[in-house]
C-alpha cells in the first residue's frame, strides 16, 4: 500500500505482536513521540489498514476442541446467496472463502467435537437448498497457526 513508511510498518509489526502495547512503548520502540505514534495509529485506522483489535482467545480451554476445514459445492448459481447467509450467519464459521476448482467454498470451522460438526453439516450447510457436495478435513494438529500479516514482506 502507498504511503506506508519504515515506521509505519514498524508500528504495525508491534501491533500485530501485541495490541496491548502502551503508545508510550510503541513511540519508544520506533523512536517517535507518544503523540505522533497516536497520530500515526489514528491515520492507519482511519484508512483501513488497521481493521480493529481484538483479543487472541485459546479455543480449547472453551471447549472448541475440533478445528475443521469444509469444502462445498454446487451446480446452480441460485445456492450462493442462500448460503453466504447461513455461512455468515453461524458462529462457528471462522472464515469463508470463496475458492477455484472444484469447489465453490472453503469454510474454517471451530466446534466442539465431532457430534457438533455432523449438526452443522446438517444445520447449517446442507439444510441450504442447492448445496449437492462437501467435503471435510478434521484437523488432528497445528504446527503454525497466525492471522499476522507479513509485514516485512510488503511491496515497496
Amino acid at each position: 500500500m502507498k504511503g506506508l513508511d519504515r515506521i509505519d510498518r514498524r508500528i504495525l509489526a508491534l501491533l500485530q505482536e501485541n495490541d496491548r502495547l502502551a503508545l508510550a512503548e510503541l513511540g519508544q520502540r520506533v523512536g517517535l513521540a507518544t503523540s505522533s505514534v497516536n497520530d500515526r495509529v489514528k491515520r492507519l485506522v482511519k484508512r483501513g489498514v488497521i481493521a480493529g483489535f481484538y483479543a487472541r482467545i485459546a479455543p480449547e480451554p472453551l471447549g472448541l476442541e475440533l478445528l475443521a476445514f469444509m469444502f462445498v459445492g454446487w451446480s446452480d448459481p441460485r445456492t450462493e446467496k442462500p448460503f453466504l447467509k447461513r455461512a455468515s450467519a453461524s458462529a462457528s464459521v471462522l472464515e469463508c472463502h470463496h475458492v477455484t476448482g472444484a469447489w465453490n467454498y472453503l469454510l474454517k470451522i471451530r466446534l466442539a467435537n465431532t457430534r457438533h460438526l455432523e449438526q452443522f453439516v446438517n444445520d447449517v450447510v446442507k439444510s441450504v437448498k442447492g448445496v449437492q457436495r462437501t467435503e471435510t478435513l478434521i484437523v488432528m494438529s497445528t504446527a503454525k497457526e497466525t492471522s499476522a500479516l507479513p509485514i516485512a514482506n510488503l511491496p515497496s
